[in-house]
């Protein structure tokens, strides 16, 4: 098996593991057993299990990010691409799998103790944060509209993580809309 192909499947691996179990949970044996790649291997390609969490925050942000922007660019209207963000958010929550959000659950389970995954949570976190930013230029709204449409698409996050439910995208959608008329 050559290096990318032994990565992806380490990486499948660990997100479906720490995804579902939560990273402190889940060994590197964990993780080869579900992989097939071989303990030996899987320190080669990640001498350190932070590392592997690294990866897999780093590959999941890229495919999270990819999916939330084709949903939002279906729509041709700024002002309902920026309320897009909380209907993916909604169908989101709404999967079988859907656990939280990643990166807030890895932030609380390794963010004190780990600043790769820190800095991971900080770099994705941000990243959505000037997502919405450029949604809110688009459609010719106050930049100061930023702030609060990112806290409610986090606190959606956070609350549908404890809740399993959808109401809080709906709820937060909501809010979000009854703030863009305001401005």
């Amino acid at each position: 098996m050559d290096s990318e192909t032994a990565r992806e499947q380490a990486l499948d691996a660990a997100e479906k593991l720490f995804y579902g179990r939560g990273i402190q949970s889940v060994g590197m044996d964990d993780i080869r057993g579900a992989s097939g790649v071989s303990l030996k291997r899987l320190y080669q390609l990640f001498p350190a299990k932070e590392q592997l969490v690294e990866a897999y925050l780093e590959r999941r942000d890229m495919r999270w990010r990819g999916l939330l922007a084709a949903h939002v660019e279906r729509h041709a209207d700024p002002g309902r691409r920026i309320l897009a963000v909380f209907d993916r958010l909604e169908e989101w929550f709404g999967e079988e799998d859907f656990r939280g959000c990643a990166w807030i659950n890895s932030y609380g389970e390794l963010g004190a103790r780990s600043e790769r995954v820190a800095g991971q949570v900080r770099s994705h976190k941000q990243a959505f944060r000037d997502y919405l930013a450029s949604l809110v230029t688009a459609a010719g709204l106050p930049d100061a509209l930023t702030g609060p449409l990112y806290l409610l698409a986090e606190g959606a996050m956070v609350t549908a993580g404890i809740t399993g439910g959808t109401r809080p995208a709906a709820e937060a959608r909501e809010a979000a809309r009854s703030l863009m008329a305001a401005r």
